[in-house]
């Protein structure tokens, strides 16, 4: 069993907790992380298969505007990064168009075009009305023609559930709301500017978007298969799956909600209640390579339910180390949620659908061979910011105040966190300790 004296102990090893342990050393103290993988950097991940293809645990890429990050990335991997233009678009009922869709309803079909106009404008003509969900922004937004159409449709896909299930506290930048003049251009003209929350993008030249991380790796401490069981707040006291034991002065977790309430001992049953009822999505991520250059962009979000992806990313086009030479890939997101919608299939069993609605929307063309195919598991993908959400997590901060445990990262905070947003969540759990200490 450990002293822990001398360094704040920190559970995980991904963007917040690395920002955590970059923090306290700039600080002047020392930290020790524990994570439950075999394995350092937590959802930054890249998996390399076997005949050069790799992919990331989902399309991680860095479109920060936070000069002090950007510079921290790039000195993490010596400048060997590539700038890059984010072409996004949108796929619906065999139409492929540009990113955000309504302000480039230009080639759909005219009946839906003028009923998106027309209702966009009835729409924005009224004082807005209470908006008590997602649904109810997306009508005042847009209009119910797009609204119903579109981000509604999509809402089902990367939610697992309603949009007047879903709060409106975690929109920022990600929807864009254009003004009459935008949507009538994007709807007579193909030429349209590039509005979307992300216009470029980082990303490593090589090593896949891990290697952002490596040289915060390197310095860290990390103790790896020391899966947290136990947190006992009185002794100040870790217990781990494998046996192992350490005491704590100050501890930072990143361990999602859900899963670490219950290891806190003797927390009381509201707090334990609150976390059960927080939800978020799981995801199927299916890889498929083949033996053409050139496949796609950046990703593509889809919006027919008869589409099992949600959203395809093409890896390749962040860096030609992603894949052999010659050949391309996708990366096709599938969601799922305990809550809403269970994963009751092997993650394999989809590849083949996944290969098939591949094919349909010809991003899979005649003569294309398939030359890789695999698929991951990640329990955790993104938080479901339900009406059960905001009010589990008062309950929750406020006992782990209490207790003197801080948290981070998007699972510790329950938040809809970018990459830098994680890292910097890490930066000031950190700092609050440095404060403090």
């Amino acid at each position: 069993m450990g002293s822990s004296d001398s360094f704040v102990t920190v559970i995980g090893s991904g963007m917040a907790a690395l920002g955590a342990d970059h923090r306290l050393r700039a600080g002047g103290l020392s930290a020790r992380l524990y994570d439950a993988a075999d394995h350092p950097g937590g959802h930054t991940q890249t998996h390399v298969y076997e005949g050069g293809w790799a992919f990331d645990e989902g399309p991680h890429v860095s479109f920060t505007k936070d000069q002090r990050i950007q510079e921290l990335f790039a000195n993490a991997v010596d400048g060997d990064f590539q700038t890059l233009a984010a072409n996004v678009d949108n796929y619906w009922g065999g139409h492929r168009f540009k990113h955000p869709a309504i302000c480039n309803l230009f080639g759909l079909p005219t009946d839906l075009v003028v009923e998106c106009i027309s209702d966009f404008v009835e729409a924005n003509s009224k004082s807005p009305e209470s908006l008590n969900n997602y649904e109810d922004w997306l009508l005042t937004a847009y209009g119910r023609s797009f609204a119903e159409t579109f981000p509604m449709e999509y809402a089902k896909k990367v939610h697992t559930t309603e949009a007047s299930n879903l709060t409106t506290d975690w929109l920022g930048p990600r929807l864009y709301r254009p003004a009459l003049e935008e949507v009538l251009n994007g709807a007579l003209s193909m030429e349209t500017p590039d509005v979307h929350y992300v216009t470029e993008y980082r990303y490593p030249s090589r090593g896949g978007f891990v290697a952002y991380l490596q040289p915060f790796l390197d310095q860290a401490e990390i103790n790896l298969s020391h899966r947290l069981v136990s947190v006992d707040p009185k002794q100040r006291l870790l217990s781990f799956a494998n046996g192992a034991e350490s005491l704590y002065q100050d501890l930072i977790s990143t361990v999602p909600l859900p899963d670490f309430i219950p290891m806190i001992q003797n927390a009381p049953d509201e707090v334990v209640t609150a976390a059960a009822r927080l939800a978020a999505t799981s995801m199927v991520l299916v890889n498929i390579g083949i033996d053409r250059e050139d496949a796609g962009e950046t990703w593509t979000y889809f919006y027919d339910q008869d589409l099992l992806f949600t959203r395809v990313s093409y890896p390749a086009s962040f860096s030609s180390e992603m894949s052999p030479p010659g050949s391309s890939s996708f990366q096709a997101e599938i969601y799922f949620s305990a809550k809403y919608q269970p994963l009751t299939v092997t993650p394999e069993s989809l590849i083949d659908e996944v290969v098939g609605d591949l094919r349909k929307t010809e991003l899979i063309r005649n003569g294309d061979q398939v030359t890789h195919q695999s698929a991951l598991y990640v329990p955790y993908a993104n938080i479901i910011h339900d009406h059960d959400k905001l009010p589990a997590l008062e309950v929750i901060f406020n006992y782990l105040e209490e207790i003197g445990i801080k948290t981070a990262g998007r699972y510790g905070l329950w938040g809809y966190q970018w990459t830098d947003e994680a890292f910097i969540s890490g930066e000031e759990a950190a700092q609050d300790i440095i404060d403090e200490r």
